[in-house]
């Protein structure tokens, strides 16, 4: 696959968008939409349903434990257009239509510069799930590009201030990351590994650059299998990666290897987990049990602490 084509399993069975657009419908063309409004009917249904437990719930149960939503609250649901940021989009839709806390959505989409098909196929799934989408450009692929070092680093910087800054314009307080359970814990493990240092992805942060704005992960305690499931059940198809630049996202090769350190760690939870079933929640534990006395330093609010302030005391 070349560079900023198709970067998704399959195109939807109908272009619903197009069908919507076209002011003479036909009666075949009717049907089709009834068809694709029972699909989207299916798709909500099994989030209350097959998918409560695994799904909902638990995306109920982070917003809880971790007081990620609160009454008033104006939230910026970020969509990338893969299958994570999708979900999110459809659990804060179902969380809405219970109606049990107040707050306000805006189901926000940053263009950083995707292929036109790209662009095409996530506008065409928000119109599937009925998701009314507010989507701003920005020109991060090509800034990123265009350096030498990093330039995943300062691509994932730049979409972030990017979505903070729009969120902050159109009122929001929030903005919401479609980050899940897996990621959690392969950063865990990606921290120790290649940068010397246990740190994890918090489910909650405050924006040091935009006062007043607050970053949540309501996917956290999800599983990507089930998500994963969730999709092929509902036979939906998204995005796999809309980056123009990184082939490997869309199409890694028979061997596996696709040069990502995210999936070589991934790999390497999913191999000790064949001797050790409990990998991967004792990884994710271990981030609520630190022993700040156990350790020869940590770090708080950019400040470095040594065992040896405490030793004697």
């Amino acid at each position: 696959m070349q560079a900023g084509t198709f970067a998704a399993d399959k195109p939807p069975r109908v272009w619903y968008l197009s069908l919507m657009k076209n002011s003479e419908i036909s009666g075949n063309k009717m049907n089709q939409i009834k068809e694709i409004e029972k699909h989207r009917d299916e798709v909500e249904k099994s989030l209350r349903k097959k998918f409560k437990s695994d799904i909902f719930g638990k995306f109920v149960k982070a917003i809880v434990d971790y007081e990620l939503l609160m009454p008033g609250d104006h939230v910026a649901v970020c969509i990338s257009g893969g299958k994570d940021s999708m979900l999110m989009a459809m659990l804060f839709k179902e969380l809405k239509r219970r109606n049990k806390i107040p707050f306000e959505l805006t189901y926000l989409v940053m263009d950083p510069g995707y292929s036109e098909r790209n662009r095409q196929l996530l506008e065409e799934n928000a119109a599937l799930l009925s998701i009314p989408l507010t989507i701003f450009e920005a020109n991060v692929f090509d800034v990123a590009y265009a350096q030498d070092h990093s330039p995943c680093y300062l691509c994932a910087r730049m979409r972030r201030g990017h979505l903070y800054k729009k969120a902050q314009d159109l009122g929001c307080n929030k903005i919401a990351l479609g980050h899940h359970y897996d990621d959690v814990i392969e950063t865990i493990f990606m921290g120790m590994m290649y940068s010397g240092q246990y740190q994890g992805m918090m489910p909650k942060l405050k924006s040091t650059n935009y006062k007043g704005m607050e970053l949540i992960r309501p996917l956290y305690l999800i599983r990507e299998a089930d998500i994963l499931h969730w999709r092929d059940y509902n036979d939906l198809h998204f995005l796999r990666c809309a980056c123009r630049f990184t082939e490997a996202c869309a199409a890694v090769p028979p061997n596996g290897d696709s040069g990502s350190k995210r999936l070589e760690t991934k790999k390497l939870i999913a191999e000790l987990k064949k001797t050790n079933p409990f990998i991967e929640s004792n990884l994710f534990k271990s981030m609520q049990n630190v022993a700040l006395n156990c350790v020869l330093s940590y770090t708080f609010k950019g400040e470095r602490h040594s065992f040896l302030e405490h030793y004697d005391t």
